[in-house]
């Protein structure tokens, strides 16, 4: 198998830096589009032997060196009683958002076989056939909170803000059980193969430094800890928080996600200890290769042959993004830095 993956976030030393992309399944392939075609994402996710086939595409068309496993974030969230639905355009869209004590004691349980049973039977087959690492992983659970709250997504997740201001023992005792929800989900996921765990914060960056640390790290910090035992590298990536690295680095992480609104060398000597993730701008290959490449070649730059990177986008895959451009992009990064072991 190829492990640069695995050996860059160990910060050992590699062959050449590891790329994979966020979102790197999805709407930018035709592959999967033709498959969107004729069935729903819960229906992808729902079929083993279909997440496996989507969520390997990208690994056979780009070149990676990782594995995604297909689903969406708010994808457990069904097993605690929650009933939602992925909206075309919109995202998770929950009808009855839980905002109160009862809503929160109403929550159930999360067992995992029975939750996401076809999902743990697609990490199998994937196993089987990828030859690269397959990263398993989930939603933070202030981001899911977020979702629950608010009922969908929101730029500046104010209903869960709020609810943290106005009726904080009902926040924490949500984020307490979405802490255990996601324990349980992440285990799961390696006990069936995934070989690394990536937790999603997605609307962190809302939050300060004073909001993040009394409210979050030490749900953060509960997880991390609660899967240390099981011997994965695990990336802690939270969008627009780049005033918050120090802090995602006190919750844990075996390597931090950098966003693109960051320099990585400044980014990096904010979390010197940790293997870093990204950080090229999304919407870098919305535009000619030249530019694409000339922006790629400074992120290579700022890690200044550092060990411990793995290359990946400040975010998604947009979906307007050429799947060659992609391609390309994971030649020009193993080509750039191939010369010899990192170390």
């Amino acid at each position: 198998m190829n492990d640069r993956f695995l050996r860059a976030c160990r910060r050992e030393p590699v062959d050449a830096t590891p790329v994979w992309f966020m979102r790197q399944a999805g709407r930018s392939l035709p592959e999967y589009r033709a498959v969107r075609e004729r069935v729903t994402l819960a229906e992808i996710v729902g079929d083993p032997a279909l997440c496996a086939e989507v969520t390997l595409q990208p690994v056979r068309r780009l070149g990676v060196d990782a594995a995604i496993l297909f689903a969406d974030i708010t994808t457990p969230l069904a097993g605690i009683g929650v009933d939602l639905q992925i909206v075309d355009g919109v995202g998770p869209v929950i009808d009855r958002p839980v905002r109160t004590a009862e809503d929160v004691a109403a929550l159930r349980t999360f067992e995992a076989a029975e939750a996401v049973g076809p999902l743990l039977e697609a990490i199998a087959l994937i196993r089987l056939e990828a030859g690269v690492p397959l990263i398993g992983f989930a939603g933070a659970p202030f981001t899911l909170a977020s979702y629950l709250v608010e009922g969908r997504g929101s730029r500046d997740a104010l209903a869960i803000r709020r609810l943290l201001r106005d009726q904080p023992e009902v926040a924490a005792e949500l984020l307490t059980r979405l802490t255990d929800m996601t324990v349980a989900y992440v285990r799961a996921q390696v006990e069936a193969g995934a070989q690394a765990i990536q937790l999603f914060d997605s609307w962190v960056g809302v939050l300060s430094p004073f909001d993040y640390e009394r409210d979050v790290l030490p749900h953060m910090r509960r997880l991390f800890g609660a899967i240390d035992d099981l011997g994965v590298p695990t990336i802690h990536f939270g969008t627009g928080a780049s005033g918050l690295l120090r802090l995602l680095a006190a919750a844990g992480g075996d390597v931090i996600g950098i966003d693109w609104r960051i320099g990585l060398d400044a980014a990096w000597r904010q979390v010197p200890d940790r293997a870093v993730q990204g950080n090229l701008d999304p919407s870098a290959l919305l535009g000619s290769w030249p530019t694409a490449r000339e922006q790629a070649v400074w992120v290579l730059g700022e890690v200044a042959g550092r060990a411990g990177h793995v290359f990946n986008l400040g975010h998604g895959v947009l979906p307007g993004t050429d799947p060659d451009h992609l391609r390309r992009l994971v030649d020009l990064v193993h080509g750039e830095t191939a010369r010899g072991p990192v170390s």
